[in-house]
């Protein structure tokens, strides 16, 4: 089975953001996956670029580390380089619907 966006996307919906208890893909925190075949091999590389909250958001540590161990942990992916990038900055309105409802948003 050839690794996918969508696989990846779901994956990371493992990773839950500890202050919010909402996962980081349906946060929007994720802005980017880019999957890249290595040659030679059936495995991939996956490229992730990532938000988070605040600039200075206490969880970001953790967040990376369980987005790359998530993704890591697919079958098929040889190596996962995750990115944090602050431009363009978060806002509430990149929450999926799902997560607005967990926080009681309408």
């Amino acid at each position: 089975m050839a690794i996918t966006e969508d696989h990846v996307r779901e994956a990371l919906k493992n990773v839950i953001d500890p202050e919010l208890h909402v996962n980081i893909v349906d946060l929007g925190l994720i802005y980017l996956v880019e999957i890249k075949p290595i040659e030679g091999s059936e495995e991939v590389e996956v490229y992730i670029e990532m938000t988070m909250t605040s600039p200075m958001c206490p969880a970001g540590p953790e967040l990376v580390a369980g987005t790359k161990n998530n993704a890591e942990a697919l079958d098929g992916v040889q190596e996962v380089d995750v990115k944090v990038v602050m431009d363009p900055p978060w806002t509430p309105d990149r929450m999926t619907e799902d997560a607005r409802d967990q926080l009681g948003m309408f």
